[in-house]
């Protein structure tokens, strides 16, 4: 068979895997261009070469979640200085059994 021939043949039981997979930098782009309003969902689904319900459904879900991410952002806040707090602990106690060691292995010597 042709090149092309075993592609299409290969490709029948395979459609599932035609779909992109886009990451969240360029979803995040082309929502906000949809939420801004300046060009029509069919100009940016052109531009993007994106499907107009996809860009709809990106749209839709920035506009979902863009509260959260200011009231959240407080709380993901404290806990990451609850969370470094805790390490900087842990780390302390580490260095203090490990000199009551030293000091220990110290006295030994002497």
């Amino acid at each position: 068979m042709h090149g092309s021939l075993q592609e299409a043949a290969r490709g029948k039981g395979e459609m599932h895997n035609l779909r992109k997979r886009y990451d969240a930098v360029f979803k995040a782009k082309v929502a906000l261009e949809a939420t801004k309003g300046e060009k029509t969902i069919a100009q940016l689904s052109s531009e993007f070469r994106v499907h107009s319900n996809q860009i709809r459904q990106w749209r839709k879900q920035l506009l979902e979640q863009l509260p959260q991410l200011f009231s959240n952002r407080r709380r993901q806040q404290e806990n990451d200085e609850q969370q470094l707090q805790s390490e900087l602990y842990q780390q302390i106690g580490q260095l203090k059994v490990e000199l009551d060691w030293l000091k220990k292995k110290s006295q030994l010597l002497h």
